[in-house]
């Protein structure tokens, strides 16, 4: 047993965790939980981590084809390992991507095929390799990103958990963009985000052609203020949002309240 890795479980998912790098957060569970499709045949989660969000989705959308998306080697590497642990290869793949170069190849491949649709002499091609498949449209694209701005100088590229949660290495504007990129028509985004950040986040949105549709602040206690905020967007929706009703973390005796602790039962529904 390799002592700088823990093993841990959350709900039916086993999960291993570097001890000393990243490890996920309650986050990821309010977040797969917020998911709300009546189905999905395929999913990404991008900036996935060791896997943990993609993998509960895999579990409850039991036909769906489930693509991580992580920059980091050491994530990457540990998220294979997470598939496999959980015996979801058939249907769970680890892309090790950079998102702004989704940005990139996606938006050369769709400015390629609107001048072939012009009438342009122009090969109508999907971009090579893992690219082409992140073309061919998802369901839902799921991001628990990089929170914090960076301060320049204070934060190493070569720290694990640095780079998980600051924006060193992705930007809120390269993460929704990669998502309506890989998104169906109406394909639905979800984000865990700070409050602080949710003007960026509605204005991003809206800029890459996609609707916020629902929004659910997330509270420590009934006495605190929002410490997060969940959003849900739609590619090519109509305009209107619903504010769903706060979610608290604990209850007055300190306790996880009864919906979280719903949330964490093997046999919780999503959405």
């Amino acid at each position: 047993m390799n002592p700088m890795i823990t093993h841990d479980f959350i709900r039916d998912i086993r999960i291993n965790q570097n001890k000393s790098g990243y490890r996920f957060s309650v986050d990821a569970l309010i977040l797969a939980s917020f998911v709300s499709l009546p189905r999905a045949q395929r999913i990404a989660d991008l900036g996935a981590g060791s896997g943990i969000i993609g993998l509960l989705l895999a579990r409850q959308y039991a036909g769906a084809e489930v693509m991580l998306v992580e920059l980091q080697e050491s994530l990457a590497k540990r998220a294979k390992e997470n598939i496999a642990l959980n015996n979801l290869e058939g249907r769970v793949q680890v892309v090790k991507a950079d998102v702004k170069e989704i940005c990139m190849k996606l938006s050369e491949f769709y400015a390629l095929q609107s001048q072939v649709g012009k009438g342009h002499a122009a090969q109508n091609k999907a971009p090579a390799g893992d690219y082409g498949m992140m073309a061919e449209g998802f369901d839902l694209v799921v991001s628990n990103p990089p929170f914090r701005r960076a301060k320049a100088g204070l934060l190493s590229l070569g720290d694990e958990r640095a780079v998980a949660r600051h924006e060193l290495m992705l930007s809120l504007k390269d993460l929704v963009q990669a998502g309506a990129l890989m998104l169906k028509h109406h394909g639905k985004f979800c984000i865990i985000h700070l409050p602080e950040r949710l003007t960026d986040i509605i204005r991003v949105m809206n800029a890459c052609g996609m609707e916020p549709k629902r929004l659910r602040p997330v509270h420590s206690n009934a006495s605190s203020e929002a410490k997060m905020v969940l959003v849900e967007a739609v590619k090519g929706a109509r305009t209107g949002m619903k504010v769903e009703r706060p979610l608290f973390i604990f209850d007055e005796t300190g306790n996880y309240t009864e919906e979280m602790q719903r949330m964490y039962s093997c046999d919780a529904g999503l959405g």
